[in-house]
């Protein structure tokens, strides 16, 4: 089978910036109208900051070597 371009059946679909706008405008309207959702995003950007932390640390203090880098990862010839 063959991918098709076509739009999805049902529901609406945005592409770009539209649909940048649209989840903003979700989150925001969720944050705003539940509490619980507070509780979790503030818990998840917590999450998130902490691991681009770590991994900003540990990439710092353990540069990738240009020898640990497979220069032709698939071995195409």
């Amino acid at each position: 089978m063959q991918p098709q371009d076509h739009e999805p059946r049902g529901g609406i679909s945005f592409k770009g910036s539209a649909g940048l706008v649209v989840a903003g405008s979700v989150v925001t309207l969720l944050l705003v109208a539940l509490p619980a959702y507070r509780l979790f995003f503030v818990i998840s950007v917590a999450i998130g900051v902490v691991v681009a932390g770590i991994l900003y640390l540990w990439h710092k203090l353990k540069p990738v070597k240009s020898e640990h880098v497979d220069k032709r990862p698939l071995k195409l010839d």
